[in-house]
């Protein structure tokens, strides 16, 4: 493809490649014991480079658990070669262009969260371009931010594993524990109550129930679970239920959380004008990126809800950083292998990265998890 002009920010190449980082033993939840679906043992990554005339480039991913990860690959690719010759700093506008390119499927599922990866790695490119960290382009308000540790507490784990794990995670740095719950009600609600006995009083703990109940069971366990002041209950009913979401908020003390699995800025904000939500819980990769993110988010902190976004460490540290109203960030570990930085832990805090833009380089070793990649425009 001919590129039409060489101003210092113009695209000029653009590589997409896809790995399969496996986890170190796989995990369950809700959604397993349901029998919805099987153990997680690995994510798929795509990740995406955007070079431009200057010499600049900039990084960005996308992910998917279980399934899905070649079909953003192979969207990914085909829709990549739209960059070139564009300017990168144009990045409102390339997110409609790479939308619009893909009307007929949609504006939610593969069709963002393939193009999130390049938006991403135009807002990353953006921060390098200006020397400093994604954060501080979007505008920060905090240099460090609330986080807890979901990896401790999955349904697999013994309560004797997910104790000793959770005050390990405390000692380092944590500040808060996430358990999953969903499983039979009794069993739940002892988990909990142990877990609260273990740790203390003063430990923020969150549960999340992975969709596993319906209306009724969601308001009797949540009842239940109200005098171990929980921080909030997540994802108590189906992603899609806003109705049933508010109506359970204004029947329970504990906050609800709920957003994770939503593909659309358009889902969330439905959440969030419905009242059905304390914690509003956005996946920037899941909806598209940056540039949708930063919509639901400012429409929350508008509106007095908590954001607290899902996974992904690295690149929500930036994004939780910018918001006016301190939320919470997502730990995990998963996504670690493939990259040479690790974030830091401090006083029950993430610390935002003060390197350029995401602050992230592909590790070398990233290779051994790589199912395929592509350079476009091809030599």
């Amino acid at each position: 493809m001919k590129v039409a002009t060489r101003a210092p920010s113009t695209v000029t190449r653009v590589r997409c490649a896809l790995y399969r980082v496996p986890l170190k033993e796989p995990v369950s939840d809700a959604k397993v014991t349901t029998g919805r679906q099987r153990p997680l043992g690995d994510v798929d990554v795509v990740v995406a480079h955007v070079a431009t005339a200057d010499g600049l480039e900039g990084l960005g991913f996308s992910y998917s658990k279980r399934a899905g990860g070649p079909a953003l690959f192979a969207h990914a690719k085909q829709i990549a070669p739209l960059l070139v010759g564009e300017d990168a700093l144009d990045t409102g506008r390339i997110w409609e262009k790479l939308l619009w390119a893909a009307a007929s499927v949609g504006r939610q599922g593969v069709a963002v969260q393939s193009l999130a990866a390049f938006d991403v790695a135009l807002h990353d490119r953006k921060a390098k371009l200006a020397g400093i960290s994604l954060a501080k382009l979007l505008g920060s308000h905090r240099d460090a931010v609330r986080c807890y540790d979901t990896t401790v507490g999955f349904l697999s784990a013994k309560l004797e594993t997910v104790i000793a794990a959770s005050e390990r995670s405390l000692a380092r740095g944590m500040g808060g524990i996430k358990l999953k719950v969903g499983g039979e009600p009794r069993e739940d609600v002892a988990r909990v109550a142990a877990v609260r006995k273990a740790l203390g009083g003063d430990v923020a703990i969150m549960v999340d129930a992975n969709q596993a109940w319906d209306r009724a069971a969601a308001k009797r366990i949540g009842r239940r679970l109200e005098e171990y002041e929980l921080t909030w209950i997540e994802e108590p009913l189906d992603a899609y239920d806003v109705k049933g979401h508010a109506a359970l908020r204004n029947a329970l003390d504990t906050p609800i959380a709920t957003g994770e699995m939503l593909s659309s800025a358009t889902d969330l904000r439905r959440l969030l004008e419905a009242d059905a939500v304390d914690v509003i819980q956005p996946d920037a990769v899941r909806i598209g990126g940056i540039t949708p993110y930063r919509r639901v988010s400012d429409l929350a902190d508008e509106l007095g809800v908590t954001v607290a976004p899902h996974f992904a460490t690295q690149l929500h540290v930036h994004l939780a950083a910018g918001q006016p109203r301190e939320g919470w960030v997502e730990w995990f570990d998963w996504l670690d292998p493939l990259f040479e930085e690790r974030v830091e832990l401090r006083d029950g805090k993430v610390v935002v990265p003060d390197r350029p833009g995401l602050g992230l380089t592909v590790s070398p070793r990233a290779g051994e998890w790589l199912l395929s990649a592509a350079d476009l425009p091809e030599s």
